[in-house]
């Protein structure tokens, strides 16, 4: 069975910077095979997708809320993925998820049903 375990997530002040980790494990999962994304929900909002990355690391995709302060990536020897964070903003508070999409899928998609597995999430707090 695929795990996706997130971490990293901890209070900051405006301004700072955090790494987010996701290692996933498991089942028949090959980070060299599953496409990946970032994701956060802050309350009583939706899940949205932050940050996505392909497979094979060469392509990636940002909501324009984060664009140029976060940037994702992935060691795939290691099954993991990040979201290094820069300039957290206040609004940036959220529970932050890491998903896989499945096998077949090259690239990341912008919608929560487009992936196969989950993370629990790691609450990322910014104060001002």
């Amino acid at each position: 069975q695929v795990q996706v375990v997130e971490s990293g997530g901890v209070s900051v002040q405006a301004g700072g910077s955090l790494r987010l980790s996701c290692a996933a494990s498991g089942g028949t999962f090959s980070s060299y095979v599953h496409a990946m994304g970032w994701f956060r929900q802050a309350p009583g909002k939706e899940r949205e997708v932050i940050a996505t990355i392909s497979r094979s690391g060469g392509t990636t995709d940002y909501a324009d809320s984060v664009k140029g302060r976060f940037t994702i990536s992935r060691e795939n020897a290691k099954n993991t993925v990040y979201l290094q964070m820069n300039n957290l903003k206040p609004e940036d508070t959220a529970v932050y998820y890491c998903a896989a999409r499945a096998p077949q899928n090259a690239r990341g998609a912008s919608m929560p049903n487009e992936y196969a597995y989950w993370g629990q999430g790691t609450q990322v707090t910014v104060s001002s």
